[in-house]
């Protein structure tokens, strides 16, 4: 019985003919060839473990898609959404803008409610917009407050606002509220001025007035029930774009767009307002609000493309903690953003927001979607055949608005930064960094062609781009002497700063 148990037989002719195990092998030499059963002792070790075992089928496995089928993929992506039925068949045009908004979407505020309460309010919901009513009982608004308000009163609380003579007594007037520690209300913050024109629409209104305003440069819309004041949702270009593009198939008019590229559309601008990565945070915060832009491109020492700021990445810069953040360089900042989604996200973040000329219009509107930004920076690429025109560039911070089938005109240099030292090949994800910013394409742009293309009249844009900086000439940024008033604010505001650039953190 000890013999059957044995793991070590003494003789081939002793083992039972039903004994699964393999019969030892004979050698030339006549010599049997012992496989010994490992013992539960022994353990293998990684390079035992690793002998024999089969070739990777990673090394005979096969592409999934060729070049070309991935560049089709590109150029033509799927929808991250699925239509919805419900506006299949249908044309757009007959649409209302009633049936895109939702009022669960809506978040009031008063009129004396403190801007503290206000942006406290606006960056824990993620809301990109707050309505102001004049009391909790109404249902009408009579303005909005959004990051772009946000920005203009982070510059006047820390001083980097200045007034022109038609609003110096409201400078005056509120530093003084700040330096005696008063709440300064949105009624207050607001008279620094509207930075967004407030336009209704009546529930019953289609689509195409929404798009010839939109295409007008009007970034929102307040929706209102039908003959009355009363607000009930808030149709914004980004929610426009989507729907547009997840029900594309529905729409053949905006549809048959997709296809084109950037440069075959002629859309887009090649005035780019941008700043030097290696300037102060606070000049491009300035640079936003008196171009009347929601973002800048940030460039590198040869004009590459190497991150994005935008007023909505004012919400890391409401506690006085962040202070310091102004004073730092732009690049500084956007490491920071970077690293704080990649804390609230598990992973590390790197933004998505250029295009080149000859991106579809289909993989730009799928980036704009899926980012939900407002605009794309187009860089510089290979032309994609040696007939295509050439690829419009400029070494200018500022370039001239000229269609993208032509070449822009070489203007003499306006920069933030004669001597910019900041250089893509020096950051960090360098590889992954975009080319030379030749042009700026945005939602305004696209919903501008759609209305185009459908056979209606939206605004002229160069009038809208106009009209947004003059919005901001009440707080327009200066250098040298104001003259003795307006010191005086300066002075004061000064004075109450540490009154009121925290905006967080009094709860």
């Amino acid at each position: 019985m000890a013999d059957l148990l044995s793991t070590q037989p003494s003789s081939a002719s002793s083992r039972p003919s039903t004994d699964p195990r393999p019969m030892p092998s004979r050698t030339p030499s006549g010599r049997l060839r012992h496989t010994p059963s490992p013992s539960p002792g022994h353990r293998q070790s990684f390079t035992e473990q690793l002998r024999g075992l089969p070739p990777s089928p990673r090394a005979t496995r096969h592409l999934s898609f060729s070049q070309a089928q991935m560049q089709e993929l590109l150029n033509n992506p799927p929808t991250a959404g699925s239509a919805d039925p419900a506006f299949a068949g249908r044309d757009w045009q007959h649409i209302s803008v009633g049936e895109l908004v939702n009022p669960k979407d809506l978040l009031f505020v008063e009129l004396d409610t403190s801007v503290e309460t206000a942006t406290n309010l606006l960056t824990d919901s993620g809301a990109p917009v707050l309505l102001v009513r004049s009391g909790p009982a109404e249902t009408s608004a009579t303005a909005t407050f959004d990051y772009r308000d946000l920005t203009q009163y982070l510059l006047f609380a820390t001083g980097q606002l200045y007034p022109d003579e038609d609003h110096l007594h409201i400078f005056q007037t509120l530093a003084k509220k700040a330096q005696q520690g008063h709440t300064i209300s949105l009624h207050d913050a607001k008279s620094l001025g509207n930075k967004e024109p407030f336009v209704t629409l009546p529930y019953t209104a289609d689509l195409t007035k929404a798009v010839e305003t939109f295409g007008g440069g009007v970034h929102r819309i307040v929706v209102v029930r039908e003959g009355t004041s009363e607000v009930i949702g808030i149709l914004s270009q980004v929610r426009l774009v989507k729907f547009l593009w997840e029900n594309g198939a529905s729409f053949p008019i905006i549809d048959q767009l997709y296809p084109q590229n950037i440069r075959e559309l002629c859309i887009g601008s090649q005035h780019v307002i941008s700043i030097n990565g290696d300037k102060p945070l606070k000049e491009a915060l300035k640079l936003m609000n008196s171009e009347g832009v929601t973002s800048l491109a940030v460039v590198d020492s040869q004009y590459n493309v190497v991150g994005n700021i935008s007023n909505a990445d004012v919400k890391h810069l409401t506690k006085s903690s962040s202070a310091p953040l102004l004073e730092n360089t732009c690049l500084h900042f956007i490491s920071v953003i970077l690293s704080m989604r990649g804390m609230n996200d598990g992973k590390d973040s790197f933004p998505v927001f250029h295009v080149s000329p000859f991106s579809t219009l289909a993989h730009t509107v799928a980036k704009l979607v899926a980012t939900k930004a407002h605009r794309m920076w187009i860089v510089d690429s290979p032309s994609p055949s040696p007939s295509a025109p050439p690829t419009p560039s400029s070494t200018h911070s500022h370039i001239s608005h000229h269609p993208f089938s032509s070449p822009p005109p070489q203007a003499p240099l306006v920069s933030l930064s004669s001597n910019p030292s900041v250089n893509a090949s020096s950051l960090p994800g360098s590889s992954s960094m975009s080319a030379r910013l030749s042009g700026v394409v945005s939602l305004t742009d696209i919903l501008n062609l759609y209305a185009r293309a459908s056979g209606l009249h939206p605004g002229d844009l160069e009038d809208a781009r106009r009209k947004r900086r003059g919005s901001s000439s009440s707080s327009v940024s200066v250098s040298g002497s104001w003259g003795g008033g307006a010191r005086e604010v300066r002075g004061s505001l000064d004075s109450a700063r540490s009154n009121v650039v925290d905006v967080r953190e009094k709860r």
